[in-house]
Order: structure tokens, then C-alpha cells, then sequence
């Protein structure tokens, strides 16, 4: 069974809508829900990195408004007329899309619901209830769209590594072949809604006996290859090791052909295709093109951005040095035991005083990207180009 991450509950005849979130800072040692009861709960979780992820981002901003709104419709608390909720709607988004400002899914998501509650405001005889009801209905579809999106990355993702790589042609063939794929921080279940985009892809490859191994970065500062992907890797039973981000060049170099492609998610693609990602995406691409390996980028297409011109217009957020120079993590006895019921212990690994540049994010070229995997298909480049034009008018 796949990790559900968000865990969401419609409303009922007695009660109001309700989320949960994977609190992704405890992981991987221990597995706690916390609940969302509105937008500064969202906002806090966002911004502190209990959830993270550009499509997870948007997900659970959109349904903690909605559990927002849900329990002031319950306990008639709401505005008293419909251009009134449409309002406080937009106000509430726009506070929500100040938690992260990189990812684009989050600002798309913004701006299409405060689309469906102004449309919702002026039908005949629109209500305060009607507008309410209107935005939850779109939030709670996100979620479910999401997932399919996913499903739907995997498949298109799978079948190109399947047929455009060396190793895929030959797993095909002959099961005895190896066809390995490297990824870098975390791209699935906690990430997303569900299923994940580049670990749906590896998900999708070893539901059709493709795969058969899995690699992921540590990820450094943050730790979500380590942290998450391991851990998702490991809940569901995929064969899967764990390297270091500096390990990269030299795993590429031993396996050969044996390893199809590095495939990677995206918290902004720009109208060329240059995109932003997870610091030590950039390296990654540089070293598959030298290497011959294929560089992929999944995503859906609420990542890419055509107001976007290049990754030159990409601001790239700055974290803490904090995460630089500390690690957190629960105490080891020395048999090896994890303390998981005790607090965590933060350690300094660096020496005081030392100046910390720290951009959670990099941006790779376009040129150095083979294709970007969306639910609707695989977009190459044509005459060195990406042209994202008919994936637009392609419905999922």
C-alpha cells in the first residue's frame, strides 16, 4: 500500500471537513499524524517543513482553507453574503501562498480557486453557503486529481525509460538485464497527494518488473533522500540503496549501462525548460550528460510556468544556516538501538563562526535536460527546444 501522507476527510451530515499531515519532520523514526485545523496551522507546517513538496504545498494550503471554511459553515460563523466569503477566501489564499514562495503549484492553485469562488459569487442567487460550498468542492478535487496526475507521470515516465533507454530496451528483452534509475531528495507520497511524480515513476517501472534497483541522494542540508525517500522506499518493498550526494559521479561511472536515467521532480519549470529543483539538481544533470545517461524531470503541469521566461527569473528562496552547521536526529545506544520515545538531539557539525550560504534550490538548463514527464506525455525537445504549447491543450 502506498504511504498516504495527507489524510483528508469530507465533511458529513455531523461534522465538518478535517486533515491530517504526515509530520515529515519526525521522520523517518517515528510516523505522526498532526491535524490541520485551518490556514495559520497550513502555513506553519508549510513554512516549518513538516510538509513539503510544490504539489503537497498547494494540497494541503487549498483543503486547510477548505476545513476552514467547513467548520465557520458549521458553527455559522460565516460572512453573510457570498461576495463577502469570496473575499475572505481570496484574503485567506493569498496570507496561505506567503508560506513558500518558489514552489509554482502553490500560487497556481491560489489563483484558480480564487477563479471558482468569484465565478461561484456571481450565479444567480449565489449565498455566503453557496460560495463556501463551492470552494470546498474545488479544494477536495485537487486531491483527488493529484493522485491520478501522479499515476499518470509514472505510466509516461516508465514506458519512455522503457523505450529510450539501453538499459530499458534490454530489461525488456531479457529480464536478466539491470535497469537502475537515480533520484534526488523526495518526489512521492510526501511530496504529493499520492504515488509521488519522479518516485512514481520508479514506482511505475517496478510494477511492470522493470526496475530493479532504485538509488537515492542523502540530499544534503535537509536530508530528504535519506530521511524520506529511504523511507518510502523502504515501506513500500522496493529494492533501493542510499548514497551520499558527492557518491553521484562515482555510482555513475560503475554502473554503466545498468543505470537508465536520473530522474528528479521540479518545484518551477520556466517556459524554455530550465527548472528548479532541489539544491544538487544542477550537479546531477551535468554529471548524467557527461556520464550518457538520461536526465528526466517530472512534474505535472501545474509546475510548468509560461510566465516563467528562463531559470534566470526563478528567485531561488535561502533557508537557514542552521541546517548547514546542526543535524537532528534521535540518540543511538551503543548496541545500536534507535531512541525514538526520547527527544531528539540537535549536534553541531561545523566550526562556530563560519560564514553559510545555503539556497534550498538550484536551477538545471534546459540543455542539459532529455525530457520533462507530465500526465498528459513526455515533452522532448525539438531542434534543441522545449515547446510546452500542445501539452496545454491536451486534456489529462
Amino acid at each position: 500500500m502506498v504511504l498516504q501522507a495527507i489524510q483528508y476527510e469530507p465533511a458529513s451530515a455531523s461534522s465538518p471537513p478535517a486533515l491530517r499531515i504526515l509530520d515529515q519532520l519526525l521522520l523517518p523514526h517515528r510516523t505522526v499524524y498532526e491535524a490541520i485545523a485551518g490556514c495559520q496551522e497550513a502555513h506553519a507546517a508549510i513554512k516549518q517543513m513538516k510538509v513539503r513538496g510544490a504539489p503537497a504545498i498547494a494540497i494541503v494550503a487549498a483543503l486547510a482553507l477548505a476545513v476552514e471554511i467547513g467548520a465557520a459553515a458549521v458553527a455559522g460563523k460565516l460572512p453573510s453574503s457570498a461576495d463577502e466569503v469570496k473575499e475572505r477566501i481570496g484574503d485567506r489564499l493569498d496570507y496561505l501562498k506567503t508560506s513558500r514562495p518558489t514552489a509554482v503549484n502553490l500560487g497556481d492553485a491560489v489563483g484558480k480557486l480564487k477563479v471558482v469562488a468569484k465565478k461561484a459569487a456571481l450565479q444567480s442567487g449565489a449565498t455566503a453557503e453557496s460560495v463556501a460550498q463551492a470552494y470546498i468542492e474545488a479544494a477536495e478535487r485537487m486531491l483527488v486529481d493529484d493522485v491520478s496526475d501522479n499515476k499518470a507521470i509514472g505510466e509516461h515516465g516508465a514506458r519512455w525509460i522503457e523505450e529510450n533507454t539501453a538499459a530499458g530496451r534490454q530489461r525488456k528483452a531479457d529480464k536478466s538485464h539491470a535497469l537502475q534509475v537515480l533520484t534526488h531528495c523526495n518526489t512521492g507520497s510526501l511530496a504529493t497527494a499520492g504515488y509521488g511524480t519522479a518516485l512514481g515513476v520508479i514506482r511505475s517501472l517496478r510494477a511492470a518488473d522493470m526496475l530493479t534497483r532504485a538509488y537515492c541522494t542523502e540530499t544534503r542540508p535537509y536530508n530528504q533522500g535519506s530521511r524520506l525517500t529511504a523511507y518510502e522506499l523502504v515501506h513500500d518493498a522496493i529494492p533501493a540503496t542510499l548514497i551520499t550526494d558527492s557518491m553521484a559521479c562515482a555510482l555513475l561511472a560503475r554502473e554503466g549501462d545498468g543505470l537508465a536515467a536520473v530522474v528528479v521532480g521540479a518545484d518551477r519549470v520556466a517556459a524554455n525548460g530550465d527548472t528548479a529543483n532541489k539544491i544538487g539538481t544542477y550537479s546531477l544533470a551535468v554529471l548524467a550528460r557527461h556520464h550518457g545517461v538520461k536526465f528526466l524531470v517530472a512534474a505535472p503541469r501545474t509546475t510548468i510556468d509560461l510566465t516563467t521566461a528562463s531559470g534566470n527569473d526563478i528567485v531561488i528562496e535561502e533557508r537557514a544556516p542552521e541546517e548547514v552547521t546542526r543535524i537532528k536526529g534521535p540518540k543511538v545506544t551503543a548496541e545500536g538501538k534507535i531512541q525514538v520515545d526520547e527527544a531528539a538531539e540537535i549536534i553541531s557539525i561545523a566550526a562556530t563562526g563560519i560564514d553559510v550560504w545555503n539556497p534550498a534550490f538550484d536551477v538545471t538548463p534546459a540543455e542539459l535536460i532529455d525530457g520533462i514527464i507530465t500526465e498528459v506525455g513526455v515533452v522532448e525537445k525539438v531542434d534543441g527546444r522545449f515547446d510546452f504549447g500542445t501539452i496545454f491543450q491536451r486534456p489529462s
